[in-house]
C-alpha cells in the first residue's frame, strides 16, 4: 500500500463493512483502464481446473517429486452440501505429468480445499464425509491401501502420528467459505462452550483428546472486553517441525456481524502443557513455523500491523521484518529459517504479488505480479476468491500457488 492507501486502511480497519466499501469503490475506478502485464521472474507451469488451498501445509512430497491437488467438478459457484472435488497429486520432473486421482471429498472449500496434506512420507491425508458425519481418510501412497478416521483433521505432525481438530461446521458458522456445511456438534448457540475447542487426535488408534476448551480460551488472560459478548472459535492449528508445540487462532466475533472478529496467536507446549498468548493487539491473521520453532506472522502490535517474526515458542520475543516496505496482510511460507515467500491481496489494478524476503537483510524482493480478475473478489454470501497462498517445496527452489490470472482458478509451479 502506498502512503494514503495506507492511511485510510489505517483509519477504517477496525470496520471490515467500511472498509470493503471502501477497497470496491476505490478500485472500480481503475477497471476502466487496461490491465496491466503479468509478470514473473521464471516461466509458470499452470494447471487450469486445479487447486491446493492454504499456505500453511506443503503440497510437495517430502523428496519434492511429487506435488497434492484438488481438482474441480463443479462451476464457478459456492459449494453446496453433495458437491465433491477430486483428490490426487501430479508428479514432478517425470515423463509422466498426468493427475493421479485418488479419491474424492465431500468436505472442502476453496479457501483451505479438504485439508489434503503428507502423512509422513508414505501417506495422504484428507478431510471428507461419511454418512453426513465429516472424517478424515488416509491413503498410503506406497500399498495403495485407504482407511478412514472418525473426525476430521486441520494439521498432522512432521512424525505422523497426531493432528489438530476442532469444529468445522462452528468455523463455518462465524467464519464463512473456511468450514463445512456439515453437523460436528459444534454448539452454536453457545458463546464459548466447554464441550468443544482444540483437540489433538492420534492417527494410529482416531482417539481425539481435547487440549483446551472455548471457556477456557475465553477465560485466558482475557483483557479485552470483547471477549465476554462474543462467540468463540479455534482454527488455523499447525504443529512445530519437531512436533512438540501447537499453534492455533483464537478468535472471538459477534453474532451480528461475522466480519469483524477479534484473534489472538497461542501456543501450547505439549511437554510442559503450558500455553503462551502473542502479545499482539487483538490482530493476526496468517503465520508458519520454520525449523527453528520460530513463526513469522502478520500481525498487529502496538499500532503497527506487519509480518512478525517470533524468535521463540514463547512469543515474547519478536521483531517486525521488512516494515514499511511491507505492510499489507500476506501468507508466508518458509524457504529457508532466514527467508520466507509471501503474497499480497490485490491492489487497486487487481494485481496480487509474490515476494521473496530475507530476514537477514530485512528486504523483499518482488518475483511475480499477477491479475486477479474481479469476478473471482469475494463478496458477502460468495467467499470465493483466489489468493496465491505461497507453499515451498523442501529444496527451497520452487513455489507452488494458486492462481486466477489465466481467467480460471489454477494451480502453479514456479522455480525461484
Amino acid at each position: 500500500m502506498n502512503k494514503i492507501e495506507k492511511l485510510v486502511y489505517d483509519l477504517v480497519k477496525k470496520n471490515p463493512k467500511i472498509k470493503n466499501n471502501i477497497r470496491n469503490i476505490y478500485q472500480s475506478f481503475y477497471d476502466i483502464l487496461p490491465r496491466k502485464k503479468n509478470f514473473s521472474i521464471n516461466p509458470i507451469d499452470t494447471k487450469e481446473g486445479f487447486f491446493f488451498g492454504f499456505h500453511d501445509v506443503s503440497p510437495f512430497s517430502f523428496d519434492d517429486k511429487f506435488l497434492l491437488a484438488n481438482k474441480l467438478t463443479i462451476p464457478f459457484r459456492m459449494p453446496r452440501i453433495g458437491d465433491f472435488l477430486d483428490v490426487g497429486y501430479f508428479p514432478i520432473d517425470s515423463k509422466n505429468t498426468e493427475f493421479q486421482k485418488i479419491g474424492s471429498s465431500f468436505a472442502w472449500n476453496y479457501h483451505k480445499g479438504c485439508r489434503l496434506q503428507w502423512l509422513g512420507a508414505k501417506e495422504i491425508i484428507y478431510n471428507d464425509v461419511l454418512d453426513n458425519k465429516l472424517i478424515s481418510r488416509t491413503y498410503n501412497f506406497k500399498s495403495k491401501q485407504k482407511r478412514h478416521i472418525p473426525h476430521a483433521i486441520d494439521s498432522v505432525s512432521s512424525c505422523g502420528k497426531f493432528a489438530t481438530s476442532f469444529s468445522y461446521e462452528r468455523l463455518e458458522k462465524f467464519m464463512p467459505g473456511y468450514g463445512y456445511l456439515y453437523p460436528d456438534n459444534s454448539y452454536l448457540k453457545e458463546k464459548a462452550p466447554a464441550k468443544t475447542g482444540l483437540f489433538i487426535i492420534d492417527i494410529h488408534s482416531g482417539e481425539k483428546k481435547m487440549i483446551i476448551n472455548l471457556d477456557q480460551l475465553a477465560k485466558l488472560k482475557g483483557k479485552d472486553s470483547s471477549i465476554k459478548e462474543s462467540y468463540h472459535y479455534t482454527t488455523h492449528s499447525l504443529f512445530s517441525p519437531d512436533s512438540r508445540y501447537v499453534s492455533f487462532l483464537h478468535r472471538w466475533t459477534k453474532p451480528n456481524d461475522v466480519q469483524k472478529r477479534w484473534t489472538r496467536l497461542i501456543v501450547y507446549d505439549r511437554v510442559l502443557k503450558a500455553f503462551h498468548v502473542s502479545p499482539t493487539n487483538n490482530m493476526v491473521s496468517h503465520y508458519v513455523w520454520n525449523n527453528k520453532n520460530q513463526i513469522i506472522a502478520y500481525a498487529r502490535i502496538g499500532n503497527i500491523d506487519g509480518h512478525i517474526l517470533f524468535k521463540t515458542p514463547e512469543l515474547s520475543d519478536f521483531q517486525i521484518v521488512t516494515y514499511p516496505q511491507l505492510n499489507s496482510d500476506g501468507h508466508q511460507s518458509f524457504i529457508k529459517s532466514n527467508s520466507f515467500i509471501t503474497d499480497t491481496y490485490p491492489d487497486k489494478y487487481r494485481m496480487a504479488r509474490l515476494y521473496k524476503v530475507s530476514i537477514t537483510d530485512n528486504k523483499a524482493t518482488l518475483i511475480a505480479c499477477l491479475n486477479s480478475p474481479k469476478n473471482y473478489q469475494s463478496m458477502e454470501g460468495a467467499h470465493w476468491a483466489c489468493d496465491l497462498h505461497p507453499r515451498m517445496n523442501h529444496s527451497g527452489n520452487m513455489v507452488c500457488f494458486d492462481s486466477v490470472h489465466t481467467g480460471t482458478r489454477s494451480l502453479c509451479l514456479m522455480k525461484i
